[in-house]
């Protein structure tokens, strides 16, 4: 199918910054939507930001204006650059993307999830 690998994630000081990105591989046929969520402990996991298969993107109203998504089509990669961190944003993140491949008996849809990154933020 379509795996998901995600780098970039790390410790910080509130008010820093990190990059997260993420790349899928396999026999991609196309992408349509793809996106970062996190879960923190405790908690459910939630969308932090995405672009959407109708071509919205989507920010989590506790991240606009600090984060911003990007995505490179051609490279089937999708980046989150992360500033004015705080302590909040503390959680495993994780890429997602949804489309189809190609499998063995013609074009399938796919929603995969990439293993996780902690962004950890201390105060």
């Amino acid at each position: 199918q379509v795996q998901l690998v995600e780098s970039g994630g790390g410790l910080v000081q509130a008010g820093g910054s990190l990059r997260l990105s993420c790349a899928a591989s396999g026999r991609i046929f196309s992408i349509n939507a793809m996106g970062w969520y996190r879960q923190a402990p405790g908690k459910q996991r939630e969308l932090v930001a995405a672009f959407s298969s109708g071509g919205n993107t989507n920010y989590a109203d506790s991240v606009k204006g600090r984060f911003t998504i990007s995505r490179d089509n051609a490279k089937n990669t999708v980046d989150l650059q992360m500033t004015s961190l705080k302590p909040a944003d503390t959680a495993v993140y994780y890429c997602n993307a949804e489309g189809y491949y190609s499998g063995s008996y013609g074009v399938s849809d796919f929603r995969s999830w990439g293993q996780g990154t902690q962004v950890t933020v201390s105060s």
